[in-house]
């Protein structure tokens, strides 16, 4: 009998966070603009509850910032949080590579490798910009889960969820697709040969190099 994909039933604060994230991740509601609930709740065909209560998780993620007299606006991008960001992550990703790796199985690899497989057709595809960060959180996640660190690993998926509108500045407006391709295969096969310093090196420089190219977009769209 061949298996079903079960059904995934979202609230409509799931569905309203959603919508709202991939508008301004997409850049389609753009840094400083402000997000009226009332609007917002026409445009969506929800009730204002859904909706504020969505503004407020996406507040927990970074994407939106609420202030007084002047309500929910979409967060500004900010030179200061890339770099506090990517390095976090390039201290705390890199420890959790070099503990994973002696634990890594054929299996976990191949799987790694498949989710890599489809980032790079995904990469290949305009209207996939919403999955290059699914795709690429599974390929990272797949390797750092044999690490034993699960509470370590939800700081890292908290802090990619706060890069992800970054990242794909970069990989839309920087071309660094070519370079995050080259640099996912590489750290796959060191990770295969048990190669941990030259892996976890790799790993650094991937995460430091984007925000280097993301700190350069940055300063040229708040100036």
């Amino acid at each position: 009998m061949s298996r079903t994909t079960p059904i995934v039933h979202k609230t409509r604060t799931q569905v309203v966070v959603e919508v709202l994230r991939e508008k301004i991740l997409s850049g389609e509601i753009a840094a400083g603009e402000p997000l009226r609930q009332s609007a917002l709740a026409e445009a969506l065909n929800v009730s204002r509850i859904p909706v504020r209560e969505a503004l407020l998780q996406l507040e927990a993620e970074g994407l939106v910032k609420f202030e007084a007299h002047k309500g929910a606006t979409a967060s500004e991008l900010s030179v200061d949080q890339v770099t506090e960001l990517f390095e976090l992550r390039a201290l705390i990703e890199t420890d959790l590579l070099e503990k994973a790796i002696p634990n890594l199985t054929e299996e976990v690899l191949d799987q790694a490798g498949g989710y890599l497989d489809e980032l790079e057709e995904a990469f290949k595809k305009e209207d996939a910009v919403s999955s290059w960060s699914e795709l690429n959180t599974k390929f990272h996640t797949c390797l750092y889960q044999a690490a034993n660190r699960p509470h370590t690993l939800d700081v890292v998926h908290g802090l990619n969820t706060n890069c992800d509108r970054y990242i794909r500045l970069q990989l839309l407006l920087a071309g660094g697709i070519p370079k995050a391709a080259q640099d996912h295969r590489e750290i796959l096969a060191f990770c295969r040969s048990k190669e941990t310093v030259k892996a976890v090196a790799i790993l650094k420089a991937h995460i430091l190099h984007a925000a280097e190219a993301i700190r350069t977009l940055v300063a040229q769209q708040v100036d």
